[in-house]
């Protein structure tokens, strides 16, 4: 996870560059489902955000098990790092030559590939870790760089939440809640998940506005309220009052969410857990029958 985790602005630029890659996504104007599980569900959260605030189209994120039905797009983007995960093969295989399907996948000899119309394969951000890091955020970036944004800056932002050195009380803390706002929203989701698979640690996750409808209510001193991005006015001071510590940064929320995998891996590591391969948990979740 450690290497993995360090090797994102790299992967990053990398598929900043796909340019024919990029141009093999849902055009501009059409009507399109992004599904995923777990981590790559969050993802298709921020970039059917992404997507559809930027006036590129409709677009809708689901977990592939609740997807259906399925009516009236043009594209669905089913987003894997392995490839083999049971739900997505099953949704992509039901509406296999009913809409067009295109693959988003780091294992590029996953049987995945060979179901979808159109195969995006991602194998240089591919990862052993059991804990997603790199994949998820390099599909991202990839969604980003396809929607015309310039990846320079956020690449450069990750490379300065590489290079800060982490507040040890800010490792050490009791409860963590992560918020966003926008395409933010997903990347909260996912930096809970992250804390949890890795470090066991007690997480939550919500928009930003939702959080002072009941969710706020838990926070006290030595637990950390973490905004991705700009907060909602008066939020900060609301949280203070509560002796919560209050985490925000100016760095873009994608490169603020490797700052949150940093601290799950110190949590991990220093819990003496092996983030790599965290209990109860595999690469891959293939279902039974």
């Amino acid at each position: 996870m450690a290497a993995e985790l360090a090797s994102q602005p790299e992967t990053w630029a990398r598929a900043a560059e796909l340019r024919d890659e990029q141009s093999r996504l849902p055009r501009r104007g059409e009507r399109v489902a992004v599904v995923g599980c777990g981590t790559s569900w969050f993802m298709a959260q921020s970039y059917a955000w992404l997507r559809e605030s930027g006036g590129h189209g409709e677009t809708d994120a689901f977990a592939a098990s609740e997807a259906f039905p399925l009516r009236g797009y043009d594209a669905v983007v089913a987003l894997t790092r392995s490839g083999t995960t049971t739900e997505v093969l099953q949704l992509v295989g039901d509406v296999r030559g009913q809409v067009r399907t295109i693959g988003v996948i780091g294992d590029a000899e996953s049987p995945l590939v060979e179901l979808v119309d159109d195969a995006i394969t991602l194998p240089f951000a591919d990862e052993q870790s059991v804990v997603q890091t790199r994949f998820a955020t390099t599909a991202l970036a990839l969604f980003r760089a396809s929607l015309g944004e310039d990846l320079a800056p956020v690449i450069a932002d990750a490379e300065l939440a590489l290079a800060e050195e982490l507040d040890p009380a800010l490792v050490d803390a009791e409860q963590y809640t992560f918020l966003g706002r926008g395409f933010s929203v997903g990347l909260a989701h996912e930096a809970a998940l992250k804390m949890r698979e890795a470090s066991q640690s007690w997480t939550e996750s919500y928009p930003s506005m939702e959080y002072r409808h009941g969710p706020i209510s838990i926070a006290a001193p030595g637990r950390v309220t973490w905004q991705f991005g700009p907060a909602p006015e008066g939020l900060a001071g609301d949280v203070a009052a509560t002796g919560a510590r209050f985490e925000t940064s100016a760095l873009d929320p994608m490169a603020d969410l490797v700052r949150a995998q940093r601290v799950s891996l110190a949590r991990a590591l220093a819990r003496g857990l092996d983030p790599d391969q965290p209990r109860n948990l595999t690469r891959s979740v293939i279902l039974e029958g």
